[in-house]
Formats: structure tokens, sequence, C-alpha cells
């Protein structure tokens, strides 16, 4: 009994920031002159235009978080204050984007779910958004939630793993799938590069999806879940890395990663099709998730893809930077809003600490309108 990703949405929280506004702020709060040239260069080459946060900090002086201090410097928030923050905002975003999710997907009445599983590695909170969803919402308070924490950029393929599995053992299965991540609370100020790097790339927002394994209705594009899969990147421990501060999340993120990415992309992604007795040949479609612009170039020359392949993922990074674990699901979402074919075969990767990639293995059924891009109305900087 297979199990379909009927819908998925999104969600970005009310404030936007362009590339250029948070490269100019970076560089007043950094103090060595090479870091300031480090800062200019590294924000030049991400491929990111615009990026989402749920703080205003940064449009002024005297901020709830992060203050500029008399010696133009940024303060440095405790972990509690940040995660204060996590708490209430995730808490909005999550019951905005799940009854956004509900009406969207009009195929499923809110009394129909029977499971969320929420995934996040920003914040901490109990109860957490996958209470509130049930209480705002007016969802069955039977409903079994699952919390899958701290597992960075590819969450969303253990998470929607979890739900395909709940959705294959029972067929009465309704599964909310929800990432989440607030990553502009832990900035951390530095001059040092991979903190220059971390606040170059990260941003917020949210995804989510509706799975079951009920037939869909066929109105609209769909994906249908083949497999999923897992794979470490042999010794990579070191490169990517995040844990807990006293002043916030530390990110390690070194500048290896796309290299080690797209050194053994090809051999680990063609074991993982071996045992689907697929071939790289045999996949239409690649969700790549866009943790940088040097990752998707690794993964497009490794793999030998059409320039185009992976233009939905630099859409993503342009618009909306590097979210974590909602981002693949934006990438999955882009992909049936342009679907101009009736089936494909998707390949879709994530990447995160450890070094960790994870795979999933969708067959994409129907074909949709483009719909028109719609003027946002956030507050921008």
């Amino acid at each position: 009994m297979p199990a379909f990703i009927h819908h998925i949405a999104t969600e970005t929280p009310p404030f936007i920031y362009s590339n250029e506004f948070a490269c100019g702020r970076m560089k007043t709060w950094v103090t060595d002159p090479r870091a300031k040239r480090m800062v200019e260069m590294i924000y030049e080459r991400t491929g990111i235009d615009t990026r989402y946060s749920v703080s205003d900090d940064f449009l002024k002086d005297d901020g709830e978080l992060f203050r500029t201090l008399p010696d133009g410097t940024i303060s440095s928030p405790t972990t509690g204050q940040r995660n204060a923050l996590y708490a209430k905002a995730s808490h909005d975003l999550a019951v905005k984007l799940a009854r956004k999710t509900l009406a969207e997907c009009p195929q499923f009445t809110k009394e129909q779910i029977t499971h969320i599983v929420f995934a996040s590695c920003t914040g901490f909170a109990n109860p957490g958004p996958d209470y509130h969803m049930i209480r705002d919402l007016g969802l069955n308070e039977n409903v079994e939630r699952y919390t899958i924490g701290f597992m960075g950029c590819y969450a969303a393929f253990p998470a929607m793993r979890m739900a395909a599995q709940f959705c294959e053992a029972n067929p009465d299965a309704v599964v909310l799938v929800m990432c989440l991540e607030l990553c502009t609370l832990h900035l951390q100020v530095s001059d040092r590069p991979e903190s220059i790097v971390a606040n170059a790339l990260f941003a917020d927002g949210a995804a989510a999806a509706i799975m079951s394994a009920r037939k869909p209705t066929g109105d609209r594009p769909y994906y249908r879940v083949q497999g999923f899969h897992s794979a470490l990147v042999p010794s990579s421990e070191a490169h990517m890395a995040w844990d807990i501060g006293d002043h916030g999340f530390n990110m390690v993120l070194s500048a290896y990663v796309p290299d080690l990415i797209g050194s053994n992309i090809r051999e680990m992604l063609g074991g993982v099709l071996a045992k689907r007795n697929m071939q790289l040949a045999d996949i239409d479609e690649w969700a790549v998730h866009p943790g940088g612009r040097a990752i998707l170039e690794q993964v497009e020359q490794h793999l030998d893809l059409p320039p185009d392949a992976l233009e939905i993922s630099r859409d993503v990074l342009r618009d909306y930077g590097n979210m974590s674990s909602p981002t693949v699901m934006f990438v999955l979402k882009g992909m049936l809003e342009e679907a101009e074919t009736d089936r494909a075969t998707t390949c879709a990767i994530a990447f995160g600490p450890g070094l960790t990639v994870e795979t999933a293995v969708l067959e994409r059924c129907g074909a949709a309108i483009t719909p028109p891009k719609q003027t946002s109305n956030k507050m921008h900087a």
C-alpha cells in the first residue's frame, strides 16, 4: 500500500531582508577589516537575493534580541532569550501554516488528521507547535504527535519517511508533516569565517505536507512515495556540526562541504538507486536541497545534469535562502506547481550534519498550470 504526498504548503515569517541589506548590516557588526572584506565577498557569492526572519531586530539598533552596543558591536543574547522567541514565533507560524495546508487540500478535513510529525532543529518548547496545532485548529485531541529534533537540513526526509510508514501500516492514517526552522535567531556575530558563512546562508521558513495511503483525487499534481534512503559521507563528521552554546546554537560549517558532497554524490546515489534497480538515467527530475550555491554547482557537475535541472532549487535559494529542513519541501512544492508532464521520477536529496545525505525517490503524477506570482506585502529591508 503506497503512501502519497497529496499537497505541500509553505509559509514565511513577516520580515524580509535583501541580501544587500543583510551584507551591509553584518559589515557594521564585525570588527576586523579583513572580516568586513570577507563578509562582502561571501554575501556576493551566496546566490541569495532575499531571506525571511521572525525578527525585525536587524532593522533597528535597539532590538528585542540583537542590540547595537555603544562601541558599535552587536549584543549576544543568551540561548534562553533566543529560545523564548522561538517558542512564541514557532507557535504562530506553525498554526498559520497548518490552517493554510488544510484549506488548500480539500480532500481532507481537520477531523481526519490522525498524526502530526513535526521537525525542527532551531528551538525547543513543550507544549510545542505540535500541541498548539491541535488546540488552535480544533483537531482531534487523540491525534498522535511526534517531534523530530535537531537533525538539521535533511530532517524533512525522516519526517516524511515516518509519515509514510504510518500510512502504509494504517489505511486510515492521515498525517500532517511540518518542518519549521527559525535559523536567524541563532545569528552569531563573529569574525570567524564559519560564522560569516552561516549568517550569509541561513533564513527562516516552514513547510507542511498532507500524506496518506488514500488514492489522490487527481485534480492536482501529487507524489507517490517509492522509498527513502540514508547515507553518510566518509570522513566528514568534523565538517558540519551543530551544538548548543550559552549564546545560541553554534554551527560548524567547513568550506570543504561542497567538495565533499560533490566527490561522493555520484557513488552514493548510484548505490541508493541500485537498491531499487534504477540508474541515474532513470531520474527525470532532481529536487536538491539548496544548502548553498556551491553545493548545487557540485551536484550538477558530478551528476552531469543539464543546466536547467536544478533551476527550481536555485530559485528557492535566491528567494528564501537556506531555511534548513523546510527548504527541500519548498523545492518539491515548486516542482508540483511547474509540472508540465503527467508523470516523472523524482529524486529528492538533502544534506546535513554528519555529513548525512538523505534521499527520497518519488513519482510525480499529474501536470499543473503555474499560478501567477503574487506580490509580497511583507515588511522589506
